[in-house]
């Protein structure tokens, strides 16, 4: 069994409205899937405030409430006792444990492992990617087409790096299947959602749910194809009200079509059940 795990950042469930862009007129295959594959999940985890990233991400990847462990959500770069918490005990780490093969595919601007560690600033999934090196993509796989950017076009990073071609989202499709393919597990982390969500900026937010959404058709295409696993999930809303400029409350959407599918789904009420469903999901192998 293979498993690819889409990570969209700042995407809930919200009904119909003039400031929702998750509707099927911008990103049909998205709504599809949230209609067809998904269960909504809580994102809150029984902390008062709006959800953030670096609490929520770090329950997503390692099983653990971390927004009750620290005692409020916590935004942006996750700081020492949350880094602690990630590094002990992790998705990546539990599969390495259990032999299986991992790739981050989200292509890093750096040239090895060793410079990405050296940064002050960390986000949960470079923590935690930095605890199984061999997983981690540089900009060489990106030019290689061994990696997949976070904007997926590659277009953000034309002003310094100009000779690494910009693609279509559906060449990005192709090449993080080709990647998934290769390992038992596969993490992409798609942000600009979240990005575009706190602009305010409607237009803005179509503009990155229409790419998304031709990435995401083609890829979903492949992956049953193949019959590999697509889970795809995120660690907070935000994008599904554009008339406010922070997170929202709103349960965010569990997606899972494929293999196995249905079991892990049915596994996942909230963002801390994300991991041990995944590890069920292998275990059951």
């Amino acid at each position: 069994m293979k498993i690819l795990f889409l990570f969209i950042d700042g995407v809930g469930v919200r009904p119909a409205a003039t400031d929702n862009p998750v509707n099927p007129e911008v990103c049909p295959t998205l709504c599809r899937l949230i209609a067809e594959h998904a269960r909504p999940i809580d994102a809150c985890l029984g902390v008062e405030g709006l959800p953030q990233s670096a609490t929520g991400q770090a329950t997503m990847f390692t099983g653990v409430n971390c927004a009750a462990a620290m005692g409020k959500h916590c935004e942006g770069f996750p700081g020492p006792a949350l880094r602690d918490i990630i590094e002990e005990n992790n998705l990546f780490l539990q599969l390495k444990k259990r032999g299986k093969t991992i790739c981050f595919a989200d292509a890093y601007l750096v040239d090895s492992a060793e410079e990405l560690a050296a940064r002050r600033f960390k986000s949960v999934t470079t923590v935690m990617a930095l605890t199984a090196p061999e997983t981690i993509r540089t900009v060489d796989d990106l030019a290689d087409d061994r990696a997949v950017m976070q904007d997926l076009t590659r277009e953000t990073i034309q002003d310094h790096y100009p000779d690494v071609e910009v693609i279509p989202p559906q060449r990005a499709a192709e090449h993080l299947f080709q990647i998934a393919t290769r390992s038992d597990f596969t993490l992409y982390e798609f942000f600009q959602t979240d990005v575009s969500g706190h602009s305010m900026d409607y237009a803005r937010a179509c503009a990155v749910l229409r790419t998304y959404d031709r990435f995401l058709a083609s890829l979903v295409r492949f992956t049953e194809a193949a019959g590999i696993t697509l889970v795809m999930t995120a660690d907070h809303g935000n994008i599904e009200n554009m008339s406010e400029r922070g997170h929202t409350r709103n349960a965010v959407p569990f997606i899972a079509v494929g293999p196995r599918a249905a079991a892990i789904r049915a596994r996942v009420a909230s963002l801390q059940d994300v991991t041990p469903a995944l590890l069920a999901a292998f275990d059951a192998m």
